[in-house]
């Protein structure tokens, strides 16, 4: 092989390998730019309950009653404590980054 044959050859294997690590990396960024967005109810505030689409003023403030208490523990202990919050509401405030405890919804089968 010459050089010319082995950089071609050599170039290609790098590229193919940026490509694999490219991919890589967009999972990565993506999985942190959810992350970014997710927040723990039992730390969130007031504000940013209320910018979840479908919390509304009325919700939260039995998020906070209810938390004050104490934490939440997990999702079925949020929906047991606060009246309004059913499977629906969690899923849907799960899906836009809220979380219980770091976790986010999961309907139990």
């Amino acid at each position: 092989m010459n050089p010319l044959q082995a950089a071609t050859f050599g170039c290609c294997s790098v590229f193919q390998v940026a490509g694999r690590w490219g991919r890589c990396l967009l999972l990565m960024a993506v999985c942190s730019i959810h992350a970014v967005f997710a927040f723990d109810i039992n730390q969130a505030s007031e504000a940013e309950l209320d910018s979840l689409k479908g919390m509304g003023p009325t919700l939260s403030a039995k998020v906070l009653k209810a938390r004050a208490q104490a934490p939440f523990q997990t999702w079925q202990d949020l929906m047991q404590r606060v009246s309004g919050m059913g499977t629906v509401k969690a899923k849907q405030f799960s899906e836009q980054g809220l979380t219980v405890q770091g976790q986010a919804w999961v309907r139990k089968p």
